[in-house]
C-alpha cells in the first residue's frame, strides 16, 4: 500500500439485526474520516450492500477477501466479506443465534488482523450479548472476547466525549462486588493505564483526578474506610513517580472540575459512577420523540496489546433497518482509534 501513513483500521459492524451495520454505512460516508484512516468494515457484504439501500446511500461497497486488495478511497466502502449472514436469514430488530455468531466472527477476525499487524486499530459496532450467548459464546460483551483472544488479564474501561473522559477500576459486577474490588494495587494500575492512554492521544503532562467512592470521601471513616486505606494511598504512590494525579475527590464534584478544564480524565471506582457522567454529557433525549437525538462518546479498552475503540451504545433493534440511527458515536470512535494508532507509531 505503498507510503500512505494513515492508519489502517478494522471496523467490527456489530450485530447484523441492529443498527451497526447502518452507523457504519453513514460514518464511512464522511470524507474527513478518509483524511485521517484506511477504514476497513468487517461484516457480510450482504448485511452492508443492505444498510446502503436502506439508508439511500450513494457509497460503492467493494468486497474483498484480504486486506491487500482495499482501495480505502472516499465513495467505497471496503468490505472484507466474512460471507456469514445471508439476506434470507437478516432479521433486523431481533435476537437470533445466526446474527450471534456473525457479530462474534467479526470481532474475532478484526482481532486476528491486528494481532498479524494487518490493521493498525480495531473499532467496534454494537453486538448483543443475548444473541452471542444464543449462539453458544460465553462472553460477557466485546472486553472479554478481546482479552480472551489477546491473552490480556489487566485491562480497563475508558469513556470518552471529547476531552470529558472517565477510566473506571471496575465495571460489569454487581455494586457490591464493586466495593470490594477498591484495593490499592488495582487502582495503581488503572491510573497507570489511564496516564500511558492520555499520552498516546498527545498530552504530554497529564492530569488526572481519582475519585472518592464514598460520599465526603467517607469523612474520615464514617461512611467507610475505602477512601482513606486504599485509594489515597494509590494516589500518593502515582504522585510519588512524578504523575499529576489528585485524590480522592468527592464524585459529586470532580467531573465538573473535568468538564472546566481541571483534568485531562477521572479515574471511577465502578460502572455507573463512570458510565452516568459521560452520558449525561453526551446523550441527548428528545421528550417529545421518544427518541435520542444525540448518542455520543467512545469505548476505549485500555491495557490491550492492540488498540480498540467502541460505539458507546448498543444494538438499538426498536430502530434497526429503518435509516434513522445516528452515527455520531461511531464517527468519534473511528477518529479516536486513528489518533490512538498515530500516537502509537510516534512512540
Amino acid at each position: 500500500m505503498g507510503s500512505d501513513t494513515r492508519p489502517i483500521l478494522g471496523i467490527s459492524v456489530g450485530d447484523p439485526g441492529g443498527i451497526g451495520p447502518e452507523i457504519t454505512v453513514k460514518a464511512l460516508a464522511n470524507e474527513s474520516i478518509y483524511a485521517v484512516a484506511r477504514p476497513l468494515a468487517v461484516a457480510d457484504a450482504r448485511v452492508i450492500e443492505d444498510a446502503v439501500r436502506f439508508t439511500h446511500s450513494q457509497l460503492r461497497i467493494n468486497a474483498i477477501e484480504s486486506v491487500e486488495t482495499a482501495r480505502f478511497q472516499s465513495g467505497t466502502i471496503d468490505v472484507l466479506d466474512l460471507k456469514n449472514m445471508p439476506l434470507g436469514q437478516l432479521k433486523y430488530k431481533q435476537v437470533s443465534a445466526a446474527q450471534g455468531r456473525a457479530s462474534f466472527e467479526y470481532v474475532a477476525k478484526v482481532i486476528e488482523l491486528a494481532l498479524q499487524g494487518k490493521i493498525d486499530a480495531t473499532v467496534t459496532g454494537p453486538i448483543n450479548k443475548a444473541a452471542i450467548h444464543a449462539a453458544g459464546l460465553n462472553f460477557a460483551g466485546h472486553t472479554e472476547i478481546y482479552a480472551h483472544m489477546t491473552g490480556t488479564r489487566d485491562y480497563a474501561m475508558m469513556l470518552a466525549h471529547g476531552d470529558f473522559r472517565v477510566v473506571h477500576v471496575s465495571t460489569h459486577v454487581s455494586l457490591r462486588q464493586a466495593c470490594d474490588l477498591v484495593k490499592k494495587d488495582r487502582i495503581i494500575r488503572v491510573i497507570e493505564l489511564t496516564a500511558d492512554a492520555l499520552r498516546r492521544l498527545g498530552i504530554e503532562a497529564p492530569r488526572i483526578a481519582v475519585a472518592a467512592l464514598n460520599p465526603h470521601c467517607g469523612e474520615g471513616g464514617l461512611f467507610g474506610h475505602e477512601d482513606d486505606q486504599e485509594i489515597r494511598p494509590a494516589v500518593e504512590a502515582m504522585a510519588a513517580r512524578g504523575l499529576s494525579v489528585e485524590g480522592p475527590i468527592p464524585a459529586d464534584t470532580v467531573f465538573s472540575k473535568m468538564k472546566g478544564g481541571l483534568y485531562d480524565a477521572v479515574v471511577v471506582m465502578y460502572h455507573d459512577q463512570g458510565h452516568i457522567a459521560v452520558k449525561l454529557v453526551g446523550f441527548q433525549f428528545d421528550p417529545d420523540t421518544g427518541q435520542w437525538k444525540a448518542m455520543s462518546g467512545v469505548n476505549v479498552t485500555l491495557g490491550l496489546p492492540i488498540i480498540r475503540t467502541s460505539v458507546d451504545h448498543g444494538t438499538a433493534f426498536g430502530k434497526a433497518g429503518e435509516g434513522r440511527a445516528n452515527p455520531q458515536s461511531m464517527i468519534e470512535a473511528i477518529m479516536l482509534a486513528a489518533r490512538l494508532a498515530r500516537g502509537s507509531a510516534a512512540r
